[in-house]
Order: structure tokens, then sequence, then C-alpha cells
């Protein structure tokens, strides 16, 4: 056979591909209308964080000129292709959203701007912005701004024309900070006659401008909208006289001075006052600059108002029961007696937050010790564990402050556990601590049993609402032994402990899952059964990449469930021609990472909180936890075979059409999320499943 050249997609133009699977769902017209308007303000605030640090890390590079710095991409072309793309996506955004205005208004749901108000709205409005905007609102006359302004990154911005028709009065130009962050987007105006009108909070104050500005003599008014979006990445300096702590907080700070990734205004500013603003601001074509409607900062409609009847929404899929947690029963004592799974958002996440709570007042329990990475903002979790320490528990959390766009509240967070006991254990410069564990030791008998917890996603009450994640409860005394190691690692910090069940990054991750192929690659070639069924975010690493198409080659049939990034393409022949990749996005973010290898029919599994990427190879402290449970087991795989039958919000990932529906009209429509909620409410009648 001929051997192929192996191919490497580009992880941007990946990405790029998995937000416009964001996107397909706002067009998608069998969605409830709401949800569509909802995933409009997923794809934004995707968009966003991609150009904060995508884009921004790509214009950083267009600086490198040293010969020694070799990179596999021209940056300067490969922002081309980005914003190419970008722009093809933008214009589908916008006809989705003028249909979906459309399709609201049928439904008695009118999206009003300040010149369609009525003399009675009028009047609403008026008196709303004085008893609630007015006061949140901090003009910036235009010639008195300089490029050291802070102007506030991801923030909507007014620029305001301001023209008198008396004598002796100058036209001038001022800026104002929309206030979202105080204010909700959408202010809902009194219904008429059964029907619902919003107007936004940028139309508000442009029907009000005179309630700001009259007072110094300007009667003509116009307001046009302006967004920046800065560079995320932190620049971190080495003063040793500080504590990491402070300098990742005065880091923060800086991330609003950021340079300039993006600049959009409104496609009906005049010319000459567009000048003026970017003059002042010191924007140029560099800093990607772009035109756009009149409205921004969509991310805002994934808080759209819940108003207009259920059809609109999607059916309620609250929380199930976990079968093997019966009501008012010792979570301790069932774990003691079998490994116990959660599947998150099927299952309530409550039962983690008891966990913590029956721990905190079990006389016998001595010590809790716990990871985070991204915390709720009022976040019953961290309350239990503040309880915990009340109640006498040595209480020790590592808790990850350089969590992307998280650090402000993971420092909150680290000062005020610090201050009611809690032993902060501090964080590690250079890497991420990713993995996700909760340690429980007790006396039992007149000995230490410890319990754990590993979980695939954080440990987050709200993102556990709509992330979908599994976590394993286990009181496998070699698991709590490795997961005692792994904070002894923290600890310690660069003196790499042993490991009995776990396999942990920045270690042994990749070499591990690379083994496993290889055992896969010859089992094939002694003419046994090969196979791995693998559930992932992101695919990246070039070495891991290498090895599947290597393991194709040789006959391994690989089944690839991967949300977002895969740089590796499916379906080339004699290359990739054994491996299926299908993305599932839906009402809930798949965020689970569950891997099953063959094995020579004696199937293995794992769960993880690492993704195949450098980073979370190499630059993070991850967990791969084995799953010994053949309950669990089998639960794992049903669960994996009902995602790899969604025919209806799975995409098939390939080289010509990435996005792809994977649909089938001669079998049963499977939509996977509902088939496997389905499966949970069946395990709690008692129905058997296999």
């Amino acid at each position: 056979m001929k051997k192929v050249k192996p191919v490497i997609i580009n992880r941007e133009i990946s990405w790029l591909h998995f937000n416009e699977r964001v996107l397909q769902e706002a067009m998608d017209r069998a969605m409830p209308l709401i949800e569509r308007l909802k995933f409009l303000g997923i794809f934004s605030n995707n968009r966003d964080e991609f150009f904060r640090v995508r884009v921004g890390t790509l214009n950083r590079l267009l600086h490198i000129t040293k010969k020694e710095d070799k990179l596999k991409f021209e940056p300067r072309r490969l922002l081309s292709q980005i914003l190419k793309i970008v722009t093809e996506q933008e214009k589908i955004f916008n006809q989705t959203y003028d249909e979906l205005v459309e399709e609201l208004a049928k439904e008695n749901i009118l999206l009003i701007n300040e010149t369609q108000l009525s003399r009675e709205q009028g009047r609403y409005i008026k008196k709303y912005f004085q008893d609630n905007v007015r006061a949140q609102l901090f003009p910036i006359m235009l010639n008195n701004v300089n490029r050291k302004t802070s102007l506030i990154d991801k923030m909507l911005y007014l620029i305001v024309d301001l023209q008198s028709t008396h004598p002796g009065i100058r036209a001038d130009c001022a800026l104002i900070k929309v206030p979202t962050d105080s204010l909700s987007r959408f202010v809902i105006l009194p219904e008429k006659g059964q029907k619902y009108y919003i107007i936004l909070l940028d139309d508000v104050i442009r029907y009000c401008l005179s309630d700001i500005f009259s007072v110094f003599g300007y009667d003509r008014f116009s307001a046009y909208t302006i967004k920046f979006t800065r560079d995320a990445e932190l620049d971190i300096d080495n003063d040793i006289s500080k504590s990491f702590l402070e300098i990742l907080s005065e880091s923060v700070k800086q991330r609003q001075k950021g340079t300039t990734v993006r600049f959009v205004y409104e496609e009906t500013i005049p010319q000459d006052l567009l000048d003026k603003v970017t003059e002042r601001l010191g924007i140029t074509e560099k800093d990607n600059m772009r035109k756009g409607g009149r409205y921004h900062n969509f991310k805002d409609f994934m808080e759209f108002p819940h108003i207009g009847p259920p059809h609109l929404y999607y059916a309620p899929t609250p929380p199930l029961p976990q079968k093997d947690l019966p009501y008012n029963t010792s979570i301790l004592k069932r774990i003691r007696e079998k490994d116990i799974m959660l599947n998150f958002p099927y299952h309530n996440f409550q039962y983690l937050i008891d966990l913590l709570r029956e721990a905190s007042i079990d006389p016998q329990v001595t010590s809790i010790r716990m990871t985070f990475y991204r915390v709720a903002q009022d976040s019953s979790v961290m309350n239990a564990l503040i309880n915990a320490a009340r109640n006498g528990k040595e209480v020790s959390v590592f808790l990850e402050i350089q969590a992307r766009f998280d650090e402000e509240a993971n420092i909150y967070w680290s000062n005020k556990l610090k201050s009611e006991g809690v032993k902060i254990i501090p964080t590690i410069p250079g890497f991420k601590v990713h993995c996700k564990l909760i340690l429980i030791k007790r006396m039992e008998e007149g000995r230490e049993i410890g319990y754990s917890n590993i979980s695939t996603g954080n440990y987050n009450e709200s993102t556990a609402k709509v992330f979908s994640d599994i976590s394993l409860l286990t009181a496998d005394q070699k698991i709590a032994r490795d997961v005692s190691e792994v904070f002894r690692l923290f600890e310690s910090r660069y003196n790499p402990p042993s490991f009995e069940r776990l396999i942990v990054s920045p270690f042994h991750i990749r070499d591990f899952f690379i083994r496993l192929l290889n055992r896969e690659i010859r089992n094939k070639h002694n003419g046994k059964d090969a196979w791995a069924i693998v559930k992932l975010n992101s695919v990246v690493d070039e070495t891991i990449t290498l090895k599947l198409y290597q393991a194709s080659r040789a006959g391994v049939r690989l089944r690839m469930l991967v949300r977002g990034i895969c740089v590796l393409v499916p379906g080339i022949p004699g290359l990739s021609d054994n491996i299926e990749v299908f993305s599932i996005v839906d009402k809930f973010l798949e965020h689970s990472r569950i891997f099953v290898f063959c094995n020579n029919n004696d199937p293995l599994y794992f769960i993880a909180s690492a993704d195949w990427m450098p980073r979370n190879f190499d630059h993070r402290i991850e967990v791969v936890c084995p799953v010994f449970d053949k309950a669990i087991q089998r639960d794992l795989m049903n669960i994996l075979e009902i995602q790899l039958h969604d025919n209806c919000k799975a995409r098939i990932i390939s080289a010509d059409m990435p996005n792809r529906y994977k649909m089938d009209g001669s079998h049963p429509q499977v939509r996977s999320q509902i088939e496997i909620y389905n499966y949970y409410k069946n395990q709690l009648n008692g129905k058997t499943t296999s």
C-alpha cells in the first residue's frame, strides 16, 4: 500500500469549524426559538474568547523575528485565513439573527429600538432610565480620551455625536459605556394586547441622550456602537519580592490594557467620526478593524429573558437521582460498599455538596483535600469546605488561580478560604493544576480509609447544570493513595512520586496512551480484535495524531467523539480510513473524557481531566483514572454507543465537509442527550439496561 503523508489541520481553523457547529444550532429550525437565540450568544462569546486568546497570540507571533523561532505556519497568512472565515460566519450570523427576530415577532415577542417606541412606551423608558440607568453612566468627552485610557475589554460603548442648533456651541463627541455589567441588556416593556416588547439597553440610552447632554446646549444626537477585544494573555513579571498571588492580581488588572486585537464599529458611523475615534484611541488597520451591524456583544443573548410559551424552550430535564445513592443515606457508607458514577447534568450535583457536608460533620473524618479550577460565584462547595474547617477538620485546597478568565474569582476564594482556616496550597508557576480531585480521610476500625472522587469537570454547581461530566466516587485504597500522592506533588514541587493506579501528567499521560495504541496495533498484527473508543474535547497533540494514523493503517478501528478542535482528518484512504470522528453539539456541553481500549476483548476503561493537547500532556497536572467496576464500565459503554449512534446532533468531521450532520433516514432518530437522560430514568424505574 502506498504510504500517504499524514495530514495535520491547523488548530485555529479547526476551532473555527467547531464554532460553526455552535452557529448551526442557532440555524436549526427544529430547535426551540429562544434556545436558538442563546446559541447565537454562545457563538459570539466563543468568538470573543478566540480573538482574545488565539488571535492575540498570533499577533504576538508577528513580532517574532529571530531566525531560530521556527513555526510550522506563517502567522500573517493564518490570520488572513481566520478573518476570511470569520467574515463568512458573520454573514450567516447576521442572517440568522434577522430570521430569529422575525420568528420571535410571530410568537408575539417583539424586539424594538428607540425609533419604534409608542408615546406610552417612551414615557416608561424615560422613567426606567431615570430610575435605573442614569446613575450608571459616566460619559468621557472624546477630546479628553488618550491612548492610555483604559476602555474595558468586551464592553459596549456608544460614541455619541453631539450637535447644537444654537450658535456658539461647537459640535463634540462623547464615549458612554453601556453598563451591562450592572444592568440587564434587555428591558421588558409593559405588555400590549398579549404582546411582549423588548428594547436593548443601548437603545434605551440612545432614546435618553437629551437627558444627559441637553444641559450643555446640545439638541441633536446620534450614537453608534463600538467594541474592543483585547489580547488576554497575561504578562507575568518575575519580581521575587512579591507573592505569586500579588503578581497574578496585578497581571489581571493589566489585561484590561492589553493590545487591541479587534475593533468593531457600527457600519453607519460617519467616516469623519470614525476617523476621530480611531485617531484618539490609537486604533489602526492592524488592530483588525471590522464594521458590523447596530448590535454587538451578542454574548448577552445567552441571558435572554424567560418569556413566552413553553415551546420556545427546551423541554425540562431536571437532574435525576443516582440509583445507588438513596435519599437520606450516608454517601460515604455507600461508596465503601461499591464504586459509584455520577454523570452531570443528568444526575444532581447536590450529591457532591452533600458528600462534603457529611464529611464536614462526621466525627470520624479527619481531613478533606480538594482541587479547584473554576469555581461558581456563590459556591456551596466552598461553603461546605469552610464549614468543615470550622468543625475542626484539616482542610487543604489547591485552587488554580491561573485559570484563564477566572483568575479574579479564584483569587477572591483563595483569600476567603485562607481567612477561614483552610490551608491553601500555593500555585505552581509554569504549570496549571487542571485535575479534579477530592480526597476524604476517615478513621475506621483503627486505620485511616481514603474516599476519592475523580472528575472530568469542575466542581462548579453552576456549570454542572449544562456541562456533561463524569465523576467517579470510590473507596479503592490504591486510588486513594495515588490521589494523596498527587496532593503531595503539589506541596513537594518537582519531586514526582510513583503511582500505582492513576496516570499523571506532565509525566506519563502521552506515553500511556501511545502504549495502549501500540498494544492495539500489535494485537491487530497478530490477528486479534483491535479497536478503541475515545471521547474528549480536543485532539491537538501531533505525536498522538500520528500514532492514531499509524493505528488506522494497521487496521485498528478507532471511533472518536471530539466536541471541539480536531487536527486529525478521518476517512483518508491509506491513512485514516479506519477512523471515524463525530462531534455532538446540543443542549448540554459535552465535556467528559472517556477512553475504552479493546485489549484483546478484555476492555480497559478510563476517565480523565485531560484532552489530547500538548498543554495537557506537558504543562498541566492532569489525571487519568481507570474504571474497574463492571456495572460502571457497562454504563460507560452504553453511553458511548448511544452517542456514536446519534443521528440528530452529531456532525461528521471530515476534510471536505467538516460539519455535515450525521443523518440516517433508514433508522429511528437518536438524539443522544435525550436518550442518555431516558437511560438513567429507566434505571430508576428498574428497567434493565444493556
